[in-house]
């Protein structure tokens, strides 16, 4: 595993660690036990007819990887410098699947007293993609549920 600055230790079943990134001018984070890599931004094949979201796929290392545009996904511009862009490819059980984001930032420890549920905090938000809230000092990540984008 990679030490990204501002990793810090959790001591037993305290909360979570979390790979924190940039979508537009908004933070998000994902559970880092899902995350396999972040790879830099590959050349893409476009799949003919697949979901407006689906960016199509890639070859990583012989695998092929179906790539998910979030910003298309959430209707959010892109922002940031096309460099910093990443892929971050994920897994649940036998299936893949990567993420583009603009800016990968850092691995957190959240701590689970720090982290809301959404329907606690607004509750017309649409928590289909959202599991939490989580507050880290002056800062806002919304905790993405990557198995519900990819359904």
């Amino acid at each position: 595993m990679v030490n990204l600055p501002g990793e810090e230790e959790l001591s037993g079943d305290d909360g979570i660690q979390v790979v924190a990134f940039r979508l537009g001018k908004e933070e998000y984070a994902v559970d880092i036990l899902h995350v396999q890599e972040i790879v830099r931004l590959l050349s893409i094949t476009r799949v003919p007819r697949s979901a407006r979201h689906i960016e199509g796929v890639v070859n990583l290392r012989g695998n092929i990887v179906p790539i998910i545009n979030l910003h298309r996904r959430f209707n959010i511009e892109s922002a940031g410098e096309e460099e910093d862009k990443r892929i971050v490819v994920f897994h649940f059980d036998d299936f893949k699947a990567g993420i583009i984001v603009d800016e990968v930032s850092e691995v957190l420890a959240l701590n689970s007293n720090n982290i809301e549920e959404t329907d606690k905090v607004y509750s017309s938000m649409s928590s289909d993609f959202i599991k939490g809230i989580a507050r880290v000092d002056n800062r806002l990540f919304l905790l993405l549920d990557l198995q519900k984008i990819i359904e």
